[in-house]
């Protein structure tokens, strides 16, 4: 039986219709592809707890509000992942990758180029419907 994990991630949006991504370190599980930000919850935590946590962590922001994006349930070979996609309505700080890892914000048009992992393209399919490749 694979591993079950609950990861929460965040899409985040500018005002020039942007979406924040970060680069998944080489030696990651799906290393060397861009995400959501975000990360595994620590025991006890809710999808919202767990967010500010990892983006507090990862990139040095603080969440002020969030809402419901997308939830889902991908199985990779090794393990189960449970994705928790929170959009993040306001946050202070400016995004930086405290973990060593790449943090860029991308133009909606040019995210169908990235390479992300797998469990990302149903959270990347919603954004572009919403947002638009524009």
């Amino acid at each position: 039986m694979t591993p079950n994990i609950d990861v929460a991630a965040a899409v985040i949006v500018n005002a020039k219709n942007e979406t924040l991504l970060s680069l998944r370190l080489p030696d990651a599980h799906q290393g060397g592809k861009w995400e959501f930000p975000g990360g595994k919850f620590e025991v006890g935590e809710t999808p919202e707890q767990a967010l500010v946590r990892e983006l507090k962590e990862e990139l040095d922001i603080d969440i002020l509000q969030t809402e419901p994006f997308i939830e889902l349930q991908y199985t990779y070979p090794e393990k189960t992942v449970n994705l928790h996609v929170l959009k993040v309505i306001s946050f202070t700080g400016t995004p930086k990758g405290l973990e060593g890892q790449a943090v860029e914000w991308v133009a909606m048009k040019k995210l169908q180029k990235l390479k992300f992992p797998d469990a990302n393209y149903p959270i990347l399919e919603k954004l572009l419907t919403l947002f638009g490749s524009i």
